[in-house]
């Protein structure tokens, strides 16, 4: 769609809902947790982890239309709302028209409708690691919760190694969903050789540099 045809004020009223959707809560919320990521940080984060997974599978793959698929694969929840695992099986969501009215009348919408079908599809490689890293966030999210006391971590041990055994299509996600399980989320920070602690002037002197600091402070003697 030529860039004169499109009325501005379309553009800019898609922008304004997209920037509402940092308003809305994930269904799972509901799980005794407060904290839940809202809509627009799982895509964020949804965005980075397919990056990572396209890095890593180390065959050619288009890390445009990755991101794009990751921007645009739930934002139809913005008219739809979100459903949880229990809740999607008795309510009907008519996504595809959400997205379509969304994005109608925009300068990108016939693009983002196509890639957005081109994701549900899940034919194309940039498809598959855009869904992977959308359940990869999942795990991320429960472990990061669990730092926190929430115990649904614990309550879907069973959910998610099914979805790590049979939902998973690349063998990087497959790889990416162990480390979660066994990786601190704070350890990026904790652990960094960049801290004050370990790299900092809190890190632990060594006996020399102790006796050469002593020497620096100690008042010199006098015969």
């Amino acid at each position: 769609m030529k860039w004169y045809t499109v009325s501005m004020n379309r553009d800019v009223d898609f922008l304004y809902e997209l920037g509402a959707i940092r308003l809305i809560d994930r269904q799972w919320r509901r799980f005794h947790s407060q904290n839940f990521a809202n809509l627009a940080d799982h895509h964020f984060r949804v965005a980075w982890i397919a990056l990572v997974i396209a890095a890593r599978e180390g065959v050619p793959v288009d890390t445009g239309k990755i991101v794009k698929m990751a921007l645009v694969h739930d934002i139809a929840e913005s008219r739809t709302g979100d459903a949880d695992y229990l809740s999607r099986q008795y309510v009907t969501r008519d996504e595809a028209g959400a997205a379509k009215d969304m994005m109608e009348g925009t300068s990108i919408g016939e693009e983002f409708v196509a890639l957005l079908a081109e994701y549900e599809e899940r034919e194309c490689l940039e498809a598959k690691i855009v869904k992977d890293a959308d359940n990869l966030d999942v795990d991320m999210e429960l472990c990061e919760q669990a730092m926190q006391g929430n115990a649904l971590r614990k309550t879907w041990q069973a959910n998610r190694l099914l979805v790590a055994d049979t939902k998973l299509y690349t063998k990087t996600a497959r790889a990416m969903w162990d480390e979660i399980q066994n990786t601190d989320p704070d350890h990026w920070h904790a652990g960094s050789p960049k801290n004050r602690v370990n790299g900092g002037d809190w890190k632990p002197k060594n006996k020399t540099q102790q006796g050469t600091d002593k020497q620096k402070t100690d008042p010199p003697t006098t015969t």
